[in-house]
């Protein structure tokens, strides 16, 4: 009976420390997030966010948990955090994340995605709002590319950029002509000297009084396409004029707003064929790299400021 009992013990003892293993494999995981502290009045600023923990479960079935790799930093949070968020929410953002734990076989152990998490570190995911990263695809993310992918189809290509090292890029990326909008005497005469016989298309990114006089500019039934408008972002009163009506209604132009969203059905053409021309030397791209998931605002305000060259990103 004693030899019983002892044995009894132990198996007794294995279960326990069994089961306490298991309990401490399912200890939650703690996220730290930037939550928006108050709406931007103005220009951002450091008290408008709050670092803060939250703990996550583990994933439920069909549930993924992710580890953020690298978050972007991008101009349309400034204005969407206004109309999608509440104070008190995780700031809005995409990142690359790698999945740590999986119940959801399209996504195993491993693999690398693409998710819009907001800013924090670890994230759980039913996978409706993830994107895979295909294996062969470059380790860091893609910045803007719209004159490069100009040249390729064999367009002239005129850039501006706030600084000279950024005008130096442009050149080293191919553009026939940049200079400093905010050097130049005349930005009128620069457009100009750049293209005398005016534009067809304008990638436009900037609003206020740049778009205004780039507009005048245009050549009959030229196209617009509005991405952005990043110099209205921080006014705490709305902008008035000029107005460029006038201007195309003589020019027949065409204005049309995009948002990323409305071409997610092709994005997996779309990527493609930019990693081949990648692999070919004829696409380059540079990033602005932050290191500290903790430097996220700073990131975002240096970003707005125009201090980035290349896409924004922080390295958690």
């Amino acid at each position: 009976r004693g030899e019983t009992r002892i044995v009894e013990y132990y198996r007794q003892l294995f279960v326990t420390k069994r089961e306490w293993f298991h309990i401490l494999d399912s200890v939650m995981v703690q996220a730290k997030t930037w939550v928006l502290k108050q709406h931007f009045e103005g220009f951002p600023k450091d008290t408008d966010f709050h670092l803060k923990l939250e703990e996550l479960s583990e994933p439920r079935d069909g549930e993924v948990l992710l580890e953020a790799i690298f978050l972007s930093v991008d101009p349309y949070m400034r204005p969407f955090s206004r109309f999608r968020m509440q104070a008190g929410d995780v700031m809005i953002g995409t990142q690359v994340a790698k999945v740590v734990q999986s119940n959801n076989p399209s996504f195993p152990v491993g693999c690398h995605v693409i998710g819009r998490c907001g800013w924090r570190t670890y994230s759980l995911s039913d996978g409706s709002d993830l994107e895979k990263i295909s294996p062969d695809w470059p380790q860091r993310a893609v910045g803007s590319v719209v004159g490069q992918i100009a040249k390729l189809k064999g367009c002239k290509v005129v850039g501006s950029a706030g600084s000279d090292e950024k005008v130096a890029y442009l050149k080293e990326l191919g553009f026939d002509q940049a200079f400093n909008y905010k050097t130049v005497s005349s930005l009128e005469d620069a457009l100009k000297n750049a293209s005398p016989e005016g534009y067809d298309c304008y990638f436009e990114n900037v609003g206020g009084s740049f778009s205004s006089v780039a507009i005048q500019q245009m050549k009959d039934f030229g196209r617009i396409a509005v991405c952005g408008a990043i110099s209205l972002y921080n006014d705490s009163t709305p902008q008035t004029g000029p107005y460029s009506q006038l201007t195309m209604i003589v020019k027949q132009l065409k204005m049309e707003g995009f948002m990323v969203g409305r071409w997610r059905h092709k994005n997996e053409d779309s990527l493609k064929r930019m990693l081949t021309w990648m692999q070919e030397g004829k696409l380059k791209c540079k990033e602005h790299i932050t290191t500290g998931f903790e430097n996220m605002p700073v990131a975002f305000m240096e970003m707005l400021r125009g201090a980035n060259i290349g896409k924004a990103v922080v390295q958690v």
